[in-house]
């Protein structure tokens, strides 16, 4: 079946501005314009377009999806399961949050009990699910199944006290290496501090914890965009601080 710009936009629930905005883009382009010129979209345009929609639910930059849908390797099928699993996962989540909120009522109205703990499990999974979508292939790759496994499990089961520890351990990271930064010497005693401090950090979530491990980490904060940028953020160039000094720390500098 084909549609003309208009009936395909009520199909969808968007608006044609937005279908002509993408074809602009180059991202969903119409099958052929009519000689009426009128943009015709067929059951290819059809399809896309509703790979393109999952995407955009799912918070992925415009750009992105573009990137995807038009490469000439995307594979549609396969995309279909992975936003299966998504939207699983995100139902998952907020399942936990809904019995979280519905706990927290029969607690307020003295139903029933409720740990520091358990106050917290919904948002737990919050942030490792966005950590898994940004991070969890490359670290599952640079660390194995079991590492990354070990160390969701590690961060579910962790205490309100053991999150307000490790808050404050990042805050003195945070703060000695911001110093030790200005002292502009990674072997100094500070920067030292800053590296030890970091180690501290790494041990409320890695299960085991090691040398090579760790300056590996620093050095990903180097050559990955999105960890440099925020090491960097304030002081421009405290990314590759951070690693040497960690690598002088762990005795793997180079």
């Amino acid at each position: 079946m084909e549609y003309t710009v208009q009936k395909l936009g009520r199909l969808a629930g968007i608006s044609t501005r937005t279908l002509r905005y993408y074809d602009q883009i180059g991202m969903l382009k119409p099958a052929r314009i009519n000689s009426s010129g009128y943009r015709i979209y067929g059951q290819t345009e059809v399809d896309r377009l509703q790979q393109i929609l999952f995407y955009r639910e799912l918070g992925v930059p415009l750009d992105q999806i573009k990137e995807l849908v038009t490469d000439p390797s995307y594979d549609g099928a396969k995309a279909l399961k992975e936003h299966r699993k998504q939207l699983l996962d995100r139902r998952d989540q907020l399942d936990l949050l809904i019995a979280n909120v519905e706990k927290t009522i029969a607690l307020h109205e003295g139903r029933t009990t409720m740990t520091d703990q358990e106050k917290f499990e919904g948002f737990k999974q919050q942030m490792l699910d966005e950590n898994e979508d940004k991070y969890g292939q490359e670290i599952r790759e640079k660390y194995g199944e079991d590492t990354v496994n070990k160390s969701n499990a590690k961060w579910k089961s962790m205490t309100q006290q053991e999150y307000e520890e490790i808050t404050q351990v990042a805050n003195e990271v945070t703060k000695t290496l911001s110093e030790a930064y200005r002292n502009g010497d990674p072997a100094s005693d500070i920067a030292q501090k800053a590296a030890e401090l970091h180690k501290q950090w790494l041990t409320y979530y890695w299960s085991e914890y090691s040398k090579e491990a760790h300056a590996g980490l620093a050095q990903m904060y180097v050559d990955d965009e999105r960890f440099k940028a925020y090491y960097d953020a304030e002081q421009p160039g405290t990314a590759a601080f951070l690693r040497d000094a960690i690598q002088i720390y762990t005795g793997l500098s180079k």
